[in-house]
């Protein structure tokens, strides 16, 4: 295998870097740098510019409204702009609706929602967990009972990622009562300005406000926006997970952060030497870079049959399980880096809320907060215990 770039790669790349430099917001660069809580202006005003580029949307193939890119492309692109100090994306159209209503939606579903998501106009989110349901999703309860042309739905979702910066919705909800529990399970589209749902913040350890609570009182959804038939709402799941945990932007996420670690130890200094001259730091340093490049290739190799019309298999669960593990050593090795400087959490700092002056480099404040996060990747998306099942049953074949 020749893993080296082409040349037109390249240019490629070099275009998406000179594309950031001039066209990403400051302000939108400083809180990603600072590590400040982004609202939904900040995801919208860039999600924007980019589908005004054709690169919102780097997992559909052209026909589709995508850019066609090809697995490098793709790849570089969405490295290149976490690497150049862009947010993260709030992605679940563009990663999970869109492709799954290109596989499973009605012609009138496609000329509905596609649009505003290749815009950016309409923002998504995800509701699978519940307070009884995490990876064990099948034992979901949140009820839609058939009325008519409606669903009428009850109950809650929980662990919502940006329900607060969202317009919509793709849930799982529970039509029936199957013998067996994925038999029951559909999926619906749902307008979170309806009336009936309240959507309430979860404040996380790292005193951001990523999650979500939605509570569901009589909300009424057409028919119309039921994906697929009722009780398939499983299988679209297990497709919609595949895309979820092709994402690479884990893996660029924690190699922005290891840089930044490798910098930070060329200005601290221990035994009035550069840390980065450390003979035990430079081993800890090296382990994880090799964990994080070996990553790397398995994540392109993923995200190459990532596309809107391809199933993702077995090795997503790889990468998912192994992405939590790296992130969670670079996001180790950062706090350690900081020393006692890195130490302190102070949630309005982090939320852009205090005028205090930073003890030390601005930099050390969101350390702690990082390292607290990152300890949650190894549930969120499916356990670590969840994703060694599947890799033990449909990879090493085990009973």
């Amino acid at each position: 295998m020749d893993l080296r770039y082409r040349a037109d790669e390249i240019a490629f790349r070099d275009d998406v870097r000179s594309f950031v430099r001039d066209h990403l917001p400051p302000d939108i660069h400083a809180k990603v740098e600072n590590g400040i809580e982004l609202m939904r202006d900040d995801f919208e005003r860039w999600m924007r510019i980019l589908s005004a580029k054709g690169w919102i949307a780097t997992n559909w193939e052209k026909t589709d409204g995508g850019p066609g890119l090809t697995p490098a492309e793709k790849f570089m692109l969405e490295g290149e702009l976490l690497l150049g100090g862009a947010p993260r994306l709030v992605h679940f159209g563009t990663r999970m609706v869109g492709p799954v209503l290109l596989a499973y939606g009605t012609a009138e579903q496609k000329q509905k929602y596609l649009p505003k998501i290749l815009t950016s106009e309409e923002i998504w989110c995800q509701g699978y967990s519940e307070p009884g349901a995490g990876s064990d999703l099948a034992s979901l309860q949140c009820r839609a009972v058939r009325d008519g042309d409606h669903y009428v739905v009850n109950g809650t979702k929980v662990w919502t990622s940006y329900a607060h910066c969202a317009d919509r919705m793709f849930a799982l909800v529970r039509t029936s009562r199957e013998k067996k529990q994925q038999d029951g399970i559909t999926v619906l589209l749902i307008d979170l300005k309806a009336p009936g749902v309240n959507v309430r913040p979860l404040i996380t350890i790292d005193g951001r406000h990523h999650f979500n609570q939605e509570y569901f009182d009589n909300v009424r959804v057409a028919v119309a926006d039921r994906v697929g038939a009722e009780g398939e709402g499983w299988k679209i799941a297990k497709y919609l997970l595949g895309h979820e945990r092709s994402n690479n932007t884990g893996v660029m996420m924690a190699k922005r952060v290891l840089d930044k670690v490798g910098r930070i130890a060329e200005e601290e200094r221990v035994g009035g030497a550069p840390l980065c001259q450390d003979a035990d730091f430079r081993r800890r340093f090296t382990e994880v870079r090799i964990e994080l490049e070996a990553l790397e290739m398995t994540a392109f190799r993923v995200l190459a049959s990532a596309s809107a019309d391809q199933p993702v298999g077995s090795e997503a669960s790889v990468l998912k399980y192994k992405m939590a593990i790296v992130g969670q050593a670079v996001n180790e090795l950062l706090l350690e880096v900081g020393a006692y400087y890195g130490m302190p959490l102070e949630g309005q700092t982090i939320r852009g809320q205090s005028n205090a002056e930073a003890i030390g480099p601005d930099y050390l404040y969101r350390m702690s907060a990082d390292y607290y996060l990152s300890r949650g990747s190894s549930i969120a998306g499916g356990s670590n215990e969840i994703q060694k099942n599947i890799i033990a049953k449909r990879v090493l074949d085990l009973p």
